[in-house]
């Protein structure tokens, strides 16, 4: 099946710019890229009313986007990397790694990166410098007994990233790049990108280049629920080393792709260990598919019986968050496919 044929332009150009001024979208087959469109301006508009910019260079496919919340698929990697060398234990307390954490609650990594810790969805940093800000992070008090609600939390892959870099002995930076980045030759993938002439705007006000997440920002564009930027070519590729279960041991591979919690979930789809399964909100009529999504309008999906992976990067908060929702573009690339895996097995 040729590129055009794919179905993919028309779900991309249906949605830029009136979903998102830039957007990149790559489906893959058996590990081939069997489409991929980029359309769109990485800076459209002037103000937040909507009027445009007087330069609006295009997006190419080497243009870096705000991940968002995809930062913490790469979290999830980074900490049962450890795990598989024997540094961390999913069932162990987080005050055994910091010890300034917590109210006395038993809240263990597993639950940080199940969304079952208690902890509340979002929490903005106080404090007059870094380190003050991660204090009040680590004195955020638990909403409902660990292990007993399934709530999404931001604050707990935070407190989950500092965990990564007490047992991994070094920074996210740093182990994002010896345990990701390094092993899969990503070269443009990591925090504090520096490249804001080719980074796709989010938010008026919010620097190229620099994290759209407040919380984020606040903690110095280092964090483990957000920060990461990266091209969609090296998104792929990390995509495809989940679906191949490289940079982990079987077991923990096994453990992104598999329901963890016995909480409910809403609308009833799986939530393994950093991943969604079957999550209505982008897997469309993939239901045994993973994966997650980000606020900036991205998603990373996964479909290991098709042997498939698709990636959508957007920018769909510029110029103001509350401009579009990207799911039916996300739930629309898997769409896609589905037809094209159909096709390929019964043929046109």
């Amino acid at each position: 099946m040729s590129q055009d044929a794919s179905g993919l332009p028309q779900v991309i150009e249906g949605a830029v710019p009136e979903v998102a001024a830039a957007a990149v979208a790559i489906v893959s087959l058996g590990g081939e890229i069997v489409s991929q469109v980029v359309r769109g301006e990485l800076v459209r508009y002037a103000d937040e009313l909507g009027g445009l910019a007087p330069e609006r260079p295009a997006v190419t496919a080497d243009s870096l986007f705000d991940l968002a919340s995809l930062t913490k698929l790469y979290m999830t990697v980074l900490a049962l990397s450890l795990v598989d060398e024997g540094r961390l234990t999913l069932d162990e307390p987080v005050e055994a790694w910091l010890p300034e954490y917590g109210d006395g609650e038993w809240v263990t990594l597993r639950q940080l990166l199940t969304h079952t810790s208690g902890l509340p969805a979002t929490y903005e940093p106080r404090g007059a410098d870094l380190a003050a800000r991660w204090r009040s992070v680590m004195s955020v008090g638990l909403l409902d007994a660990p292990g007993t609600v399934h709530r999404y939390s931001c604050v707990g892959f935070q407190i989950a990233g500092r965990v990564v870099e007490e047992a991994g002995g070094a920074g996210l930076p740093t182990l994002l790049r010896d345990r990701v980045t390094g092993p899969l030759g990503l070269s443009r993938t990591g925090y504090l990108p520096g490249e804001p002439e080719v980074t796709a705007a989010t938010e008026i006000g919010t620097p190229l280049g620099v994290v759209h997440d407040e919380a984020a920002r606040a903690l110095g564009g280092v964090a483990g629920n957000a920060g990461i930027f990266a091209p969609a070519g090296e998104v792929r590729r990390f995509a495809e080393a989940l679906r191949a279960g490289e940079l982990l041991s079987p077991e923990s591979a096994r453990l992104m792709r598999t329901p963890q919690t016995l909480a409910p979930v809403e609308d009833g789809w799986g939530q393994a260990l950093g991943c969604r399964i079957g999550d209505p909100g982008f897997c469309g009529p993939l239901t045994e598919a993973f994966g997650h999504t980000g606020f900036t309008g991205t998603s990373i999906l996964v479909d290991e019986e098709r042997e498939a992976t698709a990636v959508l990067l957007t920018n769909r908060v510029h110029p103001v968050r509350t401009r579009s929702e990207a799911r039916a573009v996300r739930c629309a690339v898997a769409q896609v496919i589905e037809a094209m895996w159909r096709e390929r097995r019964d043929g046109p």
